[in-house]
């Protein structure tokens, strides 16, 4: 009994000091890349926020066809979702070499400065995506969420399938140069089927057998189903997206661990 309680002591006392790292780490990022000065952090919220708001008033100009849906909520649960993956993917690249010298702190290890950036990114667009909502629904352009539960799995699935692929893409870019540089067009690349330009049930059937192999899709499906609830048409599968995940973070994290004897300070 004894032994059990010291060993969740132990444990507690383990999760502090991950924890105080994490918050260090953080804390280091936001400094480190906003500096001290002008907006500093607000930044990391305002780019989204400015982005999003680009894209709604092109697509209104343009009157771009959503299929009877609120143009402004459509393109709010595709593009905040989308910029959730651009920015925790793309911000993993370089990560461990631009961290490397804080690897001579016994508590820290590579894997904490990919979680460190990715909360960052993750909390940042987070905030973004509640600002550009209230501001939009205060201003009548959109109806009130239907399911909270809905939108905030889809909105954390998104959230962890990005991290996992960031961590293969920070992984291989210690390993090989091009890969720095191929991350950004392999972004461009998946927009056509990321499912943030279409809902897989406007797709023909052939189609949506593809699209649905897709692990994005299901993420924005799934956050879009928490935006319209029963007056759209959605498909999704908690299943497929939880192995997705599970089999991603596993190979990334095999993948990370391989690639601290090839890191190097930048």
């Amino acid at each position: 009994m004894q032994s059990e309680a010291h060993g969740h002591g132990q444990f507690v006392t383990g999760l502090k000091i991950q924890a105080r790292v994490l918050g260090a780490m953080i804390m280091r990022e936001v400094v480190s890349r906003y500096g001290r000065e002008n907006i500093g952090f607000l930044w990391l919220l305002l780019e989204p926020m400015i982005l999003t708001g680009g894209v709604m008033l092109m697509w209104t100009l343009l009157k771009h066809e959503a299929h009877g849906l609120t143009l402004v909520a459509f393109v709010l649960s595709g593009y905040m979702p989308l910029t959730l993956w651009r920015h925790v993917t793309g911000h993993a690249v370089s990560c461990l070499r631009q961290n490397l010298p804080l690897m001579y702190h016994r508590q820290i290890r590579l894997p904490d400065a990919l979680i460190s950036r990715g909360l960052l990114e993750v909390g940042g667009t987070t905030a973004a995506l509640v600002v550009v909502y209230t501001i939009v629904r205060l201003a009548g352009f959109m109806e009130p969420y239907k399911d909270m539960g809905l939108l905030l799995a889809g909105w954390l699935f998104m959230a962890w399938f990005s991290f996992s692929v960031g961590l293969i893409f920070a992984a291989a870019s210690e390993r090989f140069e091009f890969v720095e540089k191929l991350v950004q067009p392999m972004q461009y690349l998946m927009l056509p089927i990321s499912g943030m330009f279409f809902m897989v049930a406007w797709l023909p059937s052939g189609a949506q057998k593809l699209a649905l192999y897709v692990p994005l899709v299901h993420c924005f499906e799934m956050f879009r189903a928490g935006v319209f609830g029963d007056t759209v048409k959605v498909y999704y599968d908690v299943g497929y997206l939880l192995k997705s995940c599970l089999f991603t973070t596993a190979i990334g994290l095999y993948l990370v661990n391989l690639a601290r004897h090839h890191v190097k300070f930048e």
